[in-house]
C-alpha cells in the first residue's frame, strides 16, 4: 500500500453558465461552498489540490490549481488531470468531489478511501440520479489513467465510460444512507434557486 495519502481533489473546471458567476465562490450557511468542500476533503486526507481553467478567480482559495491537461473534455477531463498529477507526486489516487457540493459527509468520504485500501480502482457511490452513481464524489486510483486515455482515443469522454474496463466498488444506496440523506449529501448548487435551497438546508 502506498504510504502517502490521495490527493483531495476539487473539481471547479464548469462555465457556471446557470449560475451566473463562480458558484463554488458563492456562500451557504455563512461559509464559501468550495471551503465547505475543503473542510470535508480535510477531514480525510492533508492535501487538496483544485482543477480550474480559471486559476485568477480561484486564486483567493489558496489551493494548488492545474487546468485540465486535455481541455475540453469536461469532467472527465478534470479527473484525468487530477489523476496525472496523483501520479506525478507518486499518490496512489485521488477522492475527487465537484467544486459545487457543500454538503459532502466527511464520513462517506472516508469510506470511498476504505473502499480504496481493498484494491478498487474506482469506489463510488450509488445515488437515486440519473446515472445511478456520484461521479464526482468518487475515489479513483491512478490505475485509470491508461483505461481513461484509451476511451479519450476512442472519442468517448463520458465520465463513468471507462467504468467498464477498470475494476469499480460501488458502495449500495442503502449503505450511502446511513451517512446522511443522498439528496442532500450529493446536491449540487449550479442556479440560484439550488444555493437557496443549500441555504434553507443549512438553517434547518
Amino acid at each position: 500500500m502506498n504510504a502517502l495519502p490521495p490527493f483531495g481533489a476539487i473539481l471547479a473546471g464548469g462555465r457556471n453558465v446557470r449560475y451566473g458567476g463562480p458558484k463554488a465562490l458563492a456562500a451557504v450557511g455563512g461559509v464559501r461552498i468550495i471551503d465547505r468542500v475543503i473542510r470535508a476533503l480535510r477531514a480525510v486526507t492533508p492535501d487538496i489540490v483544485l482543477i480550474t481553467n480559471d486559476p485568477d478567480v480561484f486564486a483567493p482559495v489558496g489551493l494548488a490549481m492545474r487546468a485540465d491537461a486535455r481541455p475540453g473534455l469536461g469532467a472527465l477531463g478534470g479527473i484525468h488531470t487530477a489523476l496525472l498529477w496523483a501520479r506525478e507526486a507518486s499518490r496512489p489516487g485521488v477522492l475527487a468531489v465537484a467544486c459545487d457540493m457543500p454538503f459532502l459527509g466527511p464520513r462517506l468520504l472516508a469510506r470511498l478511501v476504505e473502499g480504496a485500501a481493498r484494491g478498487a480502482d474506482v469506489v463510488v457511490p450509488e445515488s437515486d440520479g440519473p446515472r445511478g452513481v456520484e461521479p464526482l464524489c468518487a475515489y479513483y486510483s491512478t490505475r485509470c489513467i491508461a483505461a481513461i486515455e484509451r476511451r479519450i482515443e476512442r472519442g468517448d469522454v463520458h465520465v463513468i465510460g471507462f467504468y467498464d474496463d477498470v475494476v469499480v466498488e460501488r458502495i449500495p444506496l442503502d449503505d450511502v444512507r446511513t451517512y446522511g440523506d443522498p439528496q442532500v449529501l450529493f446536491l449540487n448548487v449550479n442556479t440560484p434557486e439550488e444555493r437557496e435551497r443549500a441555504e434553507a438546508l443549512a438553517r434547518g
